[in-house]
């Protein structure tokens, strides 16, 4: 499984560019926001959630973990696919549909193409609970309670997957905020 690529960007269109990583090209699908900011010719790192069907194998990428996280749980949903949870993710940013689903307000979400009301109410209705309890403490500091693309990024420069690096620093106390001290506290925690 892919959960990150770094290369270079060597094309891109309307909805996906190629990255070239050590002389091999991957096709990555991005949000409509993520896509204006790339630029041809530019270095990149991606986080990916590889999407398998019986047809085809897509590569999704994001710049952080947590809209990774978000576009797992926007798929979680029943009748949302890769392509409106994209959507989603480039209509706002993700702090943004977080807050709205945990204040119960599906209306940003049906600004996506594809996704109508009762598909939004939906969306709200089974993602709330999952989002207040992820949370952990409060909405606002949500990004933390999920960790810090840095940190996960030290944890997989030390040689763990990103698998691993994500689920050492969810074992990490919620007390310990500083990104130094977590990463020092999930290599405790992983090596017992």
């Amino acid at each position: 499984m892919i959960s990150y690529l770094k290369g270079n960007i060597i094309y891109k269109n309307n909805n996906y560019l190629i990255l070239d990583v050590v002389g091999v090209g991957y096709s990555i699908y991005l949000s409509e926001k993520l896509l204006q900011e790339v630029k041809i010719n530019s270095a990149a790192t991606f986080y990916i959630h590889q999407h398998v069907r019986e047809d085809a194998l897509d590569l999704y990428g994001f710049k952080n973990v947590e809209d990774l996280e978000l576009f797992g749980m926007l798929l979680s949903v029943s009748g949302i696919g890769p392509k409106s949870a994209l959507g989603v993710l480039s209509v706002a940013s993700s702090q943004e549909v977080i807050q709205s689903i945990a204040r119960g307000d599906s209306v940003l979400l049906t600004k996506v193409s594809g996704i109508g009301q009762k598909t939004a109410e939906r969306l709200v209705l089974e993602l709330k609970s999952k989002i207040i309890k992820l949370g952990g403490q409060s909405l606002d500091d949500f990004g933390s309670a999920i960790t810090g693309s840095d940190e996960i990024d030290a944890l997989m420069s030390l040689g763990y997957s990103f698998l691993e690096a994500r689920e050492a620093l969810r074992a990490v106390s919620p007390s310990i905020v500083e990104s130094g001290a977590r990463v020092k506290e999930a290599l405790k925690n992983m090596r017992k």
